[in-house]
């Protein structure tokens, strides 16, 4: 296996880790019903699954398949 010669210093480590970050998630407001979602994603609504603002599945269950 491999072994790093020299011990690596903690602000050496730190600048190789500066640019390991995670970014926002941009969330939508839905026009229909005004509750947020994650784009291109379908959500449930007062048990209703909606997609692109539109019902998709009326009284709608996750162990529906």
């Amino acid at each position: 296996m491999a072994h790093p010669k020299r011990k690596i210093s903690k602000t050496r480590r730190d600048k190789r880790r500066t640019h390991q970050k995670l970014s926002e998630k941009a969330i939508a407001i839905c026009p229909t019903t005004d509750t947020p979602h994650l784009f291109h994603h379908a959500y449930v609504v007062e048990g209703d699954l909606y997609h692109k603002g539109k019902l998709a599945i009326k009284n709608y269950t996750a162990n529906a398949q």
